[in-house]
């Protein structure tokens, strides 16, 4: 571990995508509060904040692990810039959440499908999706299976689920992506669509 905190972050990130996990833990704790604060300086929400630090480093992990991080020197710039896209994503979909239509066109406010309760054969579809996914968290790893749950079932952040379960942040991101991995692969093994 203490040959590891004296790497510079470009063979931090090259151990970690050869499969060291410690090489990470370093990464995230080197980086993480000046992340964390550029993030809270934005957006001046905590619990927003955490959510975006969150998914800054899931992005990373991702990238990293596809081959796709290629900023020699500049690690530190990368996953800024990460975090940066990410909060100019979420303020984009505020707004067009918040946009009201100027048009001129006469809406009709009875036929349109958006504003219905959907049909029965919606809501079927939407029950066997459900099914289908909860048959497929069954198959997970241990592991994987207890993040996904206490992420999206529970609704706690990484930051909850790592003093839960007694691993590191880093780990608990880890095991939610191969967990969302891992489902994909046996939905599409099984010929299994999850989407409407």
């Amino acid at each position: 571990m203490e040959t590891l905190k004296m790497m510079t972050d470009d063979m931090l990130v090259q151990s970690y995508s050869m499969g060291n996990n410690q090489a990470f833990d370093i990464l995230l704790d080197r980086h993480k509060q000046s992340v964390y604060n550029y993030i809270y300086f934005v957006v001046r929400k905590k619990e927003l904040s955490e959510d975006i630090f969150q998914e800054t480093f899931i992005k990373a992990i991702v990238n990293i692990k596809q081959g796709r991080y290629t900023e020699n020197g500049k690690f530190r710039a990368w996953i800024s810039r990460i975090a940066h896209n990410l909060i100019i994503d979420h303020f984009r979909q505020m707004k067009n959440e918040n946009t009201i239509s100027k048009d001129e066109t006469p809406v009709d406010l009875l036929n349109n499908v958006m504003l219905c309760d959907g049909t029965i054969e919606d809501k079927m579809v939407k029950l066997q999706i459900t099914s289908d996914i909860r048959k497929l968290v069954s198959f997970l790893p241990d592991s994987q299976r207890e993040v996904l749950e206490m992420r999206y079932y529970q609704g706690l952040s990484f930051k909850e689920i790592s003093d839960k379960t007694g691993v590191s942040i880093n780990t608990a991101l880890g095991r939610m992506r191969y967990a969302i991995l891992n489902i994909r692969k046996m939905a599409e093994d099984n010929k299994i669509i999850l989407t409407l």
